[in-house]
C-alpha cells in the first residue's frame, strides 16, 4: 500500500499500524481513562512489539473494565486468576500486578492534583514538546524529561515505568510530537495543537 503523503515510515503497511500512527500516536490526550489506558498497554508492552499490543488492545479493553482504573484498583485474587488465564492479553503475573498497582497509584495522584492530566502535563507546563527529527535515527528512547517523570511515578507507587516506557507514553499521548518534520502528522498536530 502505496502512502500518498510523506509520513513516518515506522507504521510499515501493517493497517493497523497505519491506523494508529494516523489518528492516536503523538496527539496530545488529556483524558484520565485515556491516559491510563496508554500508561497499562506501554507497561504490557515491555519486551514486547507494539503491534503485539494494538493487535490485542480490544481484548485488553474487555479483560480490564475499558481501563477503568476505580475498577482496576478493586481487583481481588479471584479477577488475577482469570486475567491470567485469559490468551486474549498478556499473561504475566507481574504486569497484571502492576497495572493494580497502577490503578491504585493513579487514583491518589487525582487525589492530589485533581486529575492525572494535570500532573502528568505539569512537567511541561501543559504544552506538547514539538521535537523536530529528520529521521526514524533520531528518534530517543529516553530523555531527561522521561527520566524525571519515571522517578517520580516509581516514588508514587508505580509499575513499569522505566524511562523507557514513559517515553513511549509521552510520544503515545502527544506530550512529545515525534513524528518526523517531514510527515504530514506532524504538520497537523503543530497546526491544531500548537
Amino acid at each position: 500500500m502505496k502512502r500518498e503523503k510523506q509520513a513516518c515510515s515506522w507504521p510499515t503497511n501493517d493497517p493497523l499500524l497505519l491506523e494508529y500512527h494516523d489518528t492516536e500516536w503523538g496527539v496530545p490526550i488529556h483524558d484520565d481513562r485515556k491516559i491510563f489506558e496508554f500508561l497499562i498497554l506501554e507497561g504490557f508492552q515491555a519486551g514486547l512489539s507494539w503491534l503485539t499490543i494494538l493487535r490485542k488492545r480490544e481484548n485488553f479493553r474487555k479483560a480490564f473494565d475499558n481501563f477503568d482504573f476505580t475498577k482496576i484498583a478493586k481487583y481481588d485474587g479471584r479477577k488475577k486468576s482469570s486475567l491470567l488465564k485469559d490468551a486474549g492479553i498478556i499473561r504475566n503475573r507481574l504486569k497484571i500486578e502492576g497495572a493494580i498497582a497502577n490503578a491504585k497509584a493513579f487514583i491518589q495522584v487525582r487525589k492530589e492534583f485533581g486529575t492525572f492530566d494535570k500532573y502528568i502535563w505539569g512537567f511541561t507546563g501543559g504544552k506538547p514538546i514539538h521535537n523536530k527529527f529528520t529521521s526514524l535515527s533520531q528518534l530517543p528512547a529516553s530523555t531527561k524529561l522521561s527520566d524525571a517523570i519515571s522517578e517520580d511515578l516509581k516514588k508514587r507507587g508505580f509499575k513499569f515505568v522505566g524511562s523507557t516506557i514513559v517515553y513511549s507514553h509521552m510520544q503515545a499521548t502527544g506530550i512529545v510530537n515525534d513524528h518526523i518534520s517531514t510527515c504530514f502528522r506532524y504538520k497537523e498536530i503543530v497546526k491544531k495543537y500548537g
